[in-house]
């Protein structure tokens, strides 16, 4: 995978021509020249990267190539820092400048020397290239290498139903979807990674008799990347007139797609048909045939199986139908399935079964990979435990290296292969995460910025195209959601095992990153990216990393910070100490002129010193949940920061406590900024903070901390000017202080998500005009006028908090008000009596939070209105509304509550809720009963 690293190295010689050649005395002709042969070669690099995995020169070649363009971005980089050298002033400054010029001309000298070697290396690199042209041009006719995996795929086609586990009731919800009365076109799309059994579930489909007897015509075709539409189109018609019993057209064999279209259109037209289209990758697959299905009004169905969500959604999109997310076996399935491979349908000894438990774990419910490691394992002898604990210890090397895994790594290999040069490195990145990691996205995200991985498009910033970087690994089911917000944004992801495995193996034989899991391993000399999960021995002390561009640590010791920070590592990009035991700000950073990602979070660190101000390229400073309460005002220097993260919460009892930093009075001059959390905003010069802010106009999100009656005005003039801006969190000084936002006559129209928490005068009439509104939290807003008069119509609204927010007796929620509202929380309303939702209000209201409205007399009346509602939450609520809903059976409450999915109630006691939940009875009847009881410290305790 060279095409990623050449083309950032590109970039950087096209700046290092623009402003630095001419210091590089006789070494500026081979510059250039190393730029233009790498522009020559750039083209064919996509085809040589296919290659890599199947032909051992082509792998050299590409090693070389990738091995030479880091040597000579580091060359780049040195100089660069030789000329950026900072020698201070006065007398000790001419001293320094004096004895600095001798060592300036060594280094030049040798760098210049580095340059012209480095330029001989491309040199006979391309040389090789054009040795290699015809067979990167045979490769780009044929892309062969997918040839190879259409023989395994027959496989799943030939499967026995005794082989199958899992399979029956997604089987048979396809089935009853193909037989049924509807008249209309439909396409359904099998969709997942690879190893799902996708393939293997529509062949069972495909071939129940019923099936065969309900369609007149069917077709099963295997999609692939190597074949042109003409051929797929001649393959369906074949089999089209097979079935039909009827000779091939005259003349088909030349025919070019267009005509093969219409034949087959006209086939199709007045038969019932089934069409398989069996491993689409990508939409040109389904464009080349669509338009030969018509739409025929004879309950025509077409199934696709695919990795690629968007195709899946496209092609339903496009036909009327159905998007089937193919889910993994759950663990009993699992099981079954993994004892009939390995011991052939007999039960596991129970001397096995613990290590058998975990190498499945590691499986996650994916048949392909539960079938494959069942083959290892039958192999071996079921009396010698030590063979069985030597797999459960070396899963990667066993998929490197078993022949019976090959298929496994070659179906999960594939989707890696599909992937564009700036995808690859995306997703070879997340190797660098500890196995069963959450990964959160918005760290990521940065990484990827900081990392050199995204590319520049006009109209977006860098990060948001990374986000469509992460959407389309989503969507190519590479990675998995693992927590969504309630507003729909994802916020931690995760990799399958396997699949994480085989990004690893591919990091470090494409030497991307070096992954140190144990205390024992060891890394190259000339590692570019590092991931230490685990503290280092003594013997580690004087390896080399003065080529390292990122550092992450993961469960180290204190000891192995100091070990590492105290090499040379001057080249550094990336430094990620999240959640380590780091007790000061290393003073040795600051010296790391290219670093562009700074994170402490999660340390002890109090402290940031004034010379951070030399990190000129700093782009991320995370800082949250540290103790840093200030900030230098060198700070200001930092031109390029984008993110400055310095925050903490606390949870107490109801209660979280958010902590920032003092506001530097020219924070406007950070002009690069996209997210500004938290700023404390209780200082003398305040008014002028809130104006500085008018100049941030990058921003997207923005958090204000103990805000003053008194600049209200001044912040929305400023809030008015960042147009950017989707989130942004504002809170008074004290709970009774009035938060003064009613002059903000134009607000950003894209703004998404707005938190609230101080005295409101009256609602801002501007909240209502936000059409792009999402997410809206209030609270301590103690307003006389009902909110929701003004609130009911804002059309994207998805989640709604209000604590405290309005001191009336009765809530009504209007017919036809909050239409998409999905989750509702009302806390601490001191005089709420009632709560009435008429017929037709919230019609996809999915949770309803009530807590600590003491004077509640009874359920909402016309919750039964809200027939989407599957959780019901009430805590410290008065007892004997408590009581109507969980032990009255007689009571119309407990009739309501009986409907519900989930229904929880808690009492704070003790420092920590207590908490009960109500479970339906087995026959869906109104009988709730006692379920689940938990105690929990965190508040809200089931609010997520």
């Amino acid at each position: 995978m060279a095409e990623g690293q050449v083309n950032h190295l590109l970039i950087k010689l096209a700046q290092f021509v623009e402003n630095e050649v001419w210091h590089l005395t006789g070494g500026q002709e081979e510059a250039l020249s190393v730029r233009g042969e790498l522009e020559r070669v750039r083209a064919f690099l996509r085809v040589a990267d296919s290659l890599e995995e199947s032909d051992d020169e082509v792998k050299v070649w590409v090693k070389q190539l990738r091995n030479t363009a880091y040597e000579m971005e580091d060359a780049l980089d040195e100089f660069s820092l030789i000329l950026r050298h900072d020698h201070g002033v006065g007398f000790t400054g001419l001293i320094s400048r004096m004895s600095c010029c001798i060592r300036n001309l060594k280094s030049r000298y040798r760098v210049t020397s580095e340059i012209k070697r480095i330029h001989s290396r491309v040199k006979a690199i391309c040389e090789g290239h054009r040795r290699l042209h015809r067979k990167f041009s045979r490769a780009q006719q044929e892309l062969g290498a997918y040839n190879s995996w259409q023989d395994h795929r027959g496989n799943s086609l030939l499967l026995d139903r005794t082989d199958l586990v899992g399979i029956e009731q997604p089987k048979n919800e396809l089935v009853v979807r193909l037989l049924d009365d509807a008249l209309r076109r439909e396409v359904i799309s099998v969709v997942g990674m690879g190893g799902l059994g996708k393939t293997t579930l529509v062949k069972q489909v495909y071939d129940d008799p019923a099936v065969k007897k309900h369609f007149t015509v069917y077709a099963w075709i295997t999609l692939s990347r190597a074949v042109k539409s003409e051929e797929l189109l001649k393959d369906m018609l074949n089999q089209i007139m097979r079935v039909i019993r009827k000779p091939v057209p005259p003349g088909a064999d030349t025919m070019n797609s267009h005509w093969l279209k219409m034949i087959i259109k006209d086939l199709l037209q007045r038969r019932r048909y089934l069409i398989i289209l069996d491993d689409a990758w990508h939409i040109n697959e389904w464009d080349a045939v669509k338009h030969a299905l018509p739409n025929n009004s004879h309950g025509s169905r077409v199934i696709i199986t695919t990795r690629n969500a968007d195709l899946a959604s496209t092609s339903c999109k496009e036909f009327t139908g159905l998007v089937k997310n193919m889910e993994p076996l759950d663990p009993e399935q699992s099981w079954k399935l993994f004892c009939r491979k390995t011991f052939q349908g007999n039960s596991c000894p129970s001397h096995l079964e613990e290590i058998c438990k975990f190498i499945l774990r590691k499986c996650e419910g994916l048949p392909l990979a539960i079938v494959a490691i069942s083959g290892v394992l039958a192999a071996k002898d079921k009396r010698r435990i030590d063979e069985w604990d030597v797999v459960r210890r070396s899963l990667r090397a066993e998929i490197d290296g078993n022949d019976r895994l090959k298929n496994l790594k070659r179906v999960l290999s594939l989707s890696f292969g599909d992937l564009p040069y700036y995808l690859k490195s995306c997703f070879l990145h997340l190797s660098v995460f500890p196995e069963g990691h959450l990964i959160e996205r918005r760290r990521l995200i940065r990484l990827w910025v900081a990392e050199g991985f995204v590319e520049r498009k006009e109209g977006k910033t860098l990060e948001e195209v990374a986000e469509d970087y992460f959407r389309e690994l989503l969507n190519r089911s590479l990675i998995q959601v693992a927590e969504m917000t309630t507003d729909g944004r994802f916020t931690f992801c995760r990799i399958h095992d396997f699949q994480r495995e085989i990004i690893t193996s591919k990091s470090r034989d494409q030497s991307f990153a070096t992954i140190a899991k144990e205390p024992t391993d060891m890394w190259p000399d000339k590692v570019r990216r590092l991931s230490l999960h685990n503290s280092l021995q003594a013997a580690q002390q004087n390896r080399s990393l003065s080529h390292l561009r990122s550092l992450y640590m993961f469960g180290v010791d204190r000891a192995s910070i100091d070990i590492v920070l105290g090499s040379d590592i001057k080249l550094l990009n990336v430094l990620d100490l999240q959640a380590t035991p780091l007790p000061r700000f290393p003073v040795q950073v600051v010296d790391w002129y290219y670093l562009t990602y700074l994170s402490f979070r999660h340390t002890e660190v109090k402290t940031i010193p004034a010379s951070i101000g030399k990190l000129q390229n700093l782009e991320t400073l995370d800082l949250k949940h540290t103790n840093v309460t200030r900030l230098p005002v060198e700070i200001l220097k930092l031109q390029k920061l984008r993110h400055l993260l310095v925050y903490r919460y606390e949870n107490i009892s109801y209660l979280c406590h958010k902590y920032g930093f003092k506001a530097l009075t020219e924070i406007g001059a950070l002009q690069s900024l996209q997210k500004l959390c938290h700023i404390e905003a209780d200082d003398e010069r305040s008014h002028i903070i809130m104006r500085e802010l008018g100049k941030l106009t990058q921003l997207s999100r923005l958090s204000i901390l103990k805000l003053r009656k008194e600049d209200g005005r001044a912040l929305c003039s400023s809030i008015a000017k960042l147009t950017n801006l989707r989130a942004i969190s504002v809170a008074s000084i004290e709970d009774d202080e009035i938060l003064d936002l009613q002059h903000l006559t134009s607000p950003p129209q894209l703004l998404q998500r707005i938190y609230l928490k101080g005295r409101l005068e009256m609602l801002p009439n501007w909240l209502a005009t936000l059409h792009s509104l999402v997410k809206l939290h209030l609270r301590w807003s103690r307003l006389k006028d009902d909110p929701l008069v003004s609130l009911q119509s804002l059309p994207n609204l998805v989640h709604l908090e209000l604590l405290q927010v309005y001191e009336g007796k009765t809530l009504c929620f209007k017919a036809k008000g909050f239409r998409k509202l999905r989750i509702l929380g009302l806390d601490n309303f001191d005089e709420l009596r009632s709560v009435e939702v008429e017929e037709g209000a919230m019609p996809c209201l999915e949770k309803l939070i009530i807590q600590r409205c003491k004077l509640l007399e009874k359920l909402p009346s016309g919750i039964e209105y809200l027939t989407k509602l599957k959780v019901l939450e009430f805590f410290d609520m008065p007892d004997e509304l408590v009581k109507k809903f969980v032990q009255d059976e007689h009571d119309k409450d407990y009739q309501k509550v009986a409907l519900i999915p989930e229904v929880y109630y808690g009492y704070w006691r003790d420092g920590g809720w207590d908490v009960q939940s109500i479970e339906r009875s087995s026959e869906g009847d109104a009988s709730p009963r006692q379920g689940t009881s938990m105690r929990s410290s965190q508040f809200p305790p089931c609010w997520k």
